[in-house]
């Protein structure tokens, strides 16, 4: 238990460090005060261009990565790999953590992004093959509806749908999976709430907007 406690306070803190508010400092800028209010990528792009947010996703990718590779096995200072502890229970706890971070970030207020970014980063670490059917099912959405919030929440909902089909219903990887597909639409309900008043921006390619 301590194991996973310390851990997940790393990943934490790891996922805490929100791309777009960090280089939105070395710029002289708080992009929560600009666009949609958001701290995420697409707000990023909207308001600061593609080479802004090309480093807001690198850092918000990796910020999963790292953690989940770097201390999912490892002994720590006082507090070594449980051999009882599962692993991939380990993983998933630290990719969960982080993206939590980003969305409720210690260092900015509990004021960050969606999500998404970072859990596309711990997909990554976890489970690469579950990037195609997550990449798909955002690409398809997006395409059709022009709406990024909506292609992003379906998109994280494929994944656990995709694992019960191959039969990891139960797995931690599933749970994570369920957990996260709750996550992202709950950081999202300002874009459902906008949806419903028909009111919400449509964005058919990068960096531009359609009606």
């Amino acid at each position: 238990m301590a194991e996973i406690l310390v851990k997940a306070l790393l990943g934490y803190l790891a996922g805490s460090v929100v791309g777009s508010l960090l280089l939105g400092r070395l710029r002289g800028v708080d992009i929560r005060r600009l666009g949609s209010g958001n701290a995420g990528g697409t707000n990023a792009l909207r308001t600061q261009g593609r080479g802004f947010a090309l480093g807001v996703l690198v850092i918000d990718v990796l910020k999963a990565v790292l953690p989940i590779a770097l201390l999912t096995r490892a002994d720590l200072p006082a507090v070594p790999a449980d051999p009882q502890v599962s692993r991939d229970v380990v993983a998933a706890v630290i990719g969960a953590a982080a993206v939590i971070g980003h969305c409720h970030p210690v260092f900015y207020g509990f004021r960050g992004g969606k999500g998404m970014a970072t859990l596309v980063g711990a997909y990554a670490a976890l489970s690469p093959e579950l990037l195609v059917p997550l990449a798909a099912a955002w690409l398809l959405v997006l395409l059709t509806t022009g709406y990024v919030g909506l292609a992003t929440m379906l998109g994280a909902a494929v994944a656990p749908l995709w694992l019960a089909a191959r039969g990891a219903a139960g797995t931690p990887l599933f749970v994570f999976a369920v957990a996260m597909a709750a996550l992202i639409v709950f950081t999202h309900r300002s874009n459902i709430a906008r949806m419903r008043a028909g009111t919400e921006s449509r964005m058919l390619r990068a960096g531009r907007r359609g009606k």
